[in-house]
């Protein structure tokens, strides 16, 4: 009875169909025959495996990799065979397009379910899951377009010939019925064009034969995108089907409650997988950048970027954008109330949890390709589609990038501070990852640094909501919170790129006036101890810089002008500086404490390479002396010939006469920092050249009627930049630097004359002998006041230079700026692509350089360590590969 059974149980083993998976990738009737044989007709069944062997986007990933020699086989088939791969794209594409519009898409949720079941019954009655199906069009393409991308590089003949090329049809005059046409199943904007027949006249009846007219279809390259976007907000598919209306499935809905919306569709979870799914092969659309090199990317941009932030309608612009935004934003509060999403909440919150269960978080996924589609949206600025130059200033347009535009028009107060308790939250969940007394118990934030880019490219074109930020009182909880996670990153040479997108960051905010109002607020984010600082924020600032400055050692040099200027536009000698030129005798107790410490600015005026050094070895020998005395020897050691007892004053007096200038007097305390011109019939030619290089870079030279003459001879005071040699080599500079730098003079004046000293100088000069005169005159306990009294009458019009206008020193974009940011961009994009799925493995990339690291196993002797232990560090991104912008 047992020889009616079959030889081999296809089902249910079968059911996945394994056994024709594993032969895909080595039967010659597999992707190998895309490559040998020639000119494979569109209805041979050849490419109906394509569509019933996947089941899951991993099937596509793991069906054609790069670590296998049938990937190379696409390749090879683009070169020995393009019309294969063309007619593969047109395949699948044509049955995207009669799926999309069939009656029967998409499933009902139950759907592949009861085709799994029927499928233990009998194989040829399962039911059609044409959700599924649609699925499977996407990620085909998704695979197979990066390939093209790359081997096409910079000239896109394939590409334009299969996706761009737009086929034209000849109909009778004012007959508007294209049934006839090849695709009658997607007419794409019909609408409009009826309404341009419309418009005309009716033709006059006459006898003579109808005229036929040219038309010209849509390419296919537009009808992929169009369908994208239907897809993208398609009622059962990524929508609720609860929305929909009669039989109009596709709904312009924003997912969820926020910007353009007051109101949520309703639960979305059931759909987040189908929405990642489309918003990746939107992604892999917009991923053409990456193939061309970064000398051609503002010639050569990506048309499929183009199409799509310049030519779909308003409506889709503005549905989308709002739809990415605030997915993006509410990723930090979970409005799943179903008992399985608070469970999965609170299991979140578990330490080591993610450890424990490796599956991926749909949710989150969702949220960092809607990061990464509005990063590579709001960045775009190539070809056609540079912002145009108003008033000094690059502005987008509708016309050149309708996504940055429509973000640079956000207004409403209530959408600001959406946007800011979203970018908040999800400052704050990374901060509770660093702040941890267990290590590595909580997973980093997957979408840290697409949210940081975000951030900065609101900023930037946002001039409202730039300004409502730092009038909000959570202002300088984000500046601690960016800061924060600078510092916890400086030590990555892979986020040695972020690394300088937060410094930018940094210097816009603090050119903004405001910025430094906010300073004196405390710091209320939890940091983590090692990091935090106590005091205001701008204590916290200050110490934060100063951190990433000094521990460094060097290996962050892009990183260090713009932090500089931030604290530049905040720092005390740029404030003083602005007090005395705006603001004189409204601040008189801040001008009796510059006058009070006037050998500070003195020092830092007349500071020289040899003093400098012979201050090092004072230092030195103190350290020394004191260690004897620990050792109990008491007597300590002579001082140094070489430790001179010149002071300041005389020393840059002897400097300018080895320079060949005039010889000036010893003054007493008083005139100490006011050195006067010996003799006042030095010849006039040399008193523009010494007042010119005496004054900071960039300063206009004052007219000689305009300053006094001790304000010429403190401009000669600070000219000098001689070098004493011979003192300079008894105390051996070289041993002074670090990693082989060698201190001179040289290097001195480069930073000493550009200090913004002359205004504190010049008031010093002046005041100064008056200010002693006071005192000389009154009483001890009364002269502070009197004091204050006269600083808040007195004027210095005479003296000063003209009052300069304030000018905000703020981040200026570039050509090569752009191309960098869209380098860091794109790289973190294509390293977060490496898994689970590898959507752009194997493909060359060239807008970048990718050095890859062999694969490491993870040992689980490691991983028990780190859990309970936890006094390894843990390392929360290691990617097998790193991206170098």
């Amino acid at each position: 009875m047992f020889a009616k059974l079959p030889q081999r149980f296809t089902a249910p083993f079968g059911i996945l169909g394994d056994e024709a998976k594993l032969a895909f990738p080595s039967q010659p009737g597999g992707i190998a025959k895309l490559a040998t044989t020639r000119h494979i007709p569109e209805n041979d069944s050849y490419w109906q495996q394509y569509f019933v062997l996947i089941d899951s986007a991993s099937d596509v990933f793991s069906l054609i990799t790069p670590h296998h020699t049938h990937w190379y086989r696409v390749r090879r088939a683009l070169l020995d065979a393009p019309e294969n791969v063309a007619t593969l794209i047109r395949v699948v594409s044509a049955r995207l397009f009669t799926l999309i519009t069939d009656h029967t898409f998409p499933s009902p949720p139950n759907a592949s379910v009861a085709a799994f079941a029927s499928s233990f019954i009998n194989s040829g009655l399962s039911d059609r899951n044409t959700t599924k199906e649609v699925l499977n069009c996407l990620r085909i393409l998704q695979r197979v377009l990066p390939v093209v991308f790359e081997v096409d590089g910079e000239s896109n003949t394939f590409e334009l010939e299969v996706l761009w090329k737009k086929e034209e049809i000849e109909i009778e005059e004012g007959n508007g019925n294209t049934e006839s046409t090849e695709t009658p199943q997607f007419v794409i904007e019909d609408e409009d064009e009826t309404d341009g027949d419309h418009d005309e006249p009716p033709p006059p009846k006459n006898t003579q034969p109808k005229q036929k007219q040219k038309q010209q279809l849509p390419s296919l390259g537009e009808k992929i995108f169009t369908s994208t976007m239907d897809l993208l907000f398609c009622c059962g598919f990524t929508l609720p089907a609860s929305i929909q209306v009669d039989h109009h499935k596709f709904n312009y809905a924003i997912w969820e409650k926020g910007v353009g919306s007051t109101t949520d569709p309703g639960p979305s979870h059931s759909y987040e997988n189908n929405r990642t799914e489309v918003l990746r092969l939107l992604l892999v659309l917009l991923s053409r950048q990456i193939y061309v090199p970064a000398g051609s990317l503002f010639t050569h941009p990506s048309l499929y970027t183009l199409y799509l932030v310049q030519k779909i309608p308003r409506r889709d612009v503005l549905t989308l954008l709002c739809s990415l935004l605030n997915t993006a934003m509410n990723s930090s509060i979970s409005h799943d109330t179903t008992l399985g999403g608070m469970a999965g909440s609170v299991a979140g919150k578990i330490p080591y949890n993610h450890l424990v269960f490796k599956g991926g978080d749909p949710k989150s996924t969702l949220v960092s390709t809607c990061f990464q589609v509005l990063c590579v949206l709001l960045d775009f600025q190539s070809g056609n589609a540079r912002d145009i130059t108003t008033s000094g200033e690059p502005v987008p347009t509708a016309r050149t990038n309708a996504f940055r535009y429509f973000l640079m028009k956000l207004h409403r107060s209530q959408d600001f501070d959406f946007v800011i308790d979203g970018i908040m939250g999800i400052l704050d969940q990374q901060a509770a990852t660093m702040n941890n007394l267990l290590p590595g118990s909580r997973k980093a934030v997957p979408y840290i640094n697409e949210t940081i880019v975000f951030f900065w490219k609101m900023i930037e074109l946002n001039k409202k909501f730039r300004a409502h930020v730092l009038q909000s009182a959570k202002s300088m909880d984000l500046v601690a919170y960016l800061l924060c996670y600078t510092l916890e990153i400086k030590d990555k040479p892979q986020q040695h790129g972020l690394c300088r997108a937060l410094s930018y960051i940094i210097q816009t905010l603090s050119a903004e006036p405001v910025f430094g109002l906010q300073l004196t607020k405390p710091v209320r984010p939890q940091l983590p101890a090692k990091w935090n600082a106590a005091g205001t924020a701008g204590d916290f600032m200050i110490n934060a810089i100063y951190a990433i400055v000094a521990t460094t050692s060097g290996t962050l040099n892009s990183l260090y002008p713009a932090l500089l200027i931030a604290l530049a536009n905040s720092a005390p000698l740029e404030v003083f500086n602005a007090v005395i030129l705006h603001h004189l005798t409204e601040n008189a107790n801040l001008i009796y404490g510059i006058l009070s410490s006037h050998k500070v600015f003195e020092d830092l005026g007349t500071f020289t390479l040899a003093r400098g050094l012979r201050e090092i070895k004072r230092v030195q020998q103190a350290k020394e002396e004191q260690a004897h005395k620990v050792e109990g020897n008491s007597k300590g050691k002579a001082p140094s010939n070489s430790d001179s007892g010149e002071d300041p004053g005389s020393e840059k007096a002897r400097l300018l006469e080895s320079e060949g200038g005039a010889v000036l007097p010893r003054t007493d305390s008083a005139e100490e920092i006011l050195i006067e011109r010996h003799s006042l019939d030095t010849q006039e030619r040399d008193s523009e050249v010494v007042t010119q290089s005496f004054m900071s870079p960039g300063s206009e030279t004052p007219s000689r009627g305009s300053l006094s003459e001790k304000a010429r001879g403190k401009m000669r005071e600070r000219r000098s930049s001689s070098l004493d040699v011979d003192s300079i080599d008894r105390v051996a500079p070289a041993g002074v630097g670090r990693n082989g730098f060698v201190p001179t003079q040289e290097w001195v004046t480069s930073w000493q004359q550009g200090l913004p000293l002359d205004p504190v100088m010049l008031l010093i000069s002046e005041l100064l002998p008056q200010v002693q005169e006071l005192q000389a005159t009154r009483h001890r306990a009364d002269s502070a006041s009197i004091i204050v009294e006269f600083l808040s009458k007195v004027s210095l019009k005479h003296v000063l230079p003209e009052t300069p206008i304030p000018l905000p020193r703020r981040f200026t974009w570039s050509d090569a700026s752009i191309v960098w940011l869209t380098s860091l961009i794109w790289g973190e994009i294509y390293i977060r692509g490496l898994s689970p799925l590898g959507v752009w493995n194997g493909t060359n990339v060239r807008l970048f350089y990718v050095k890859r690291s062999p694969l490491q196993t993870r040992q689980i002797t490691n991983t028990v360590t780190n859990v309970v232990g936890g006094f390894l560090r843990r390392s929360s991104d290691s990617p097998h590969s790193r991206s170098r912008p």
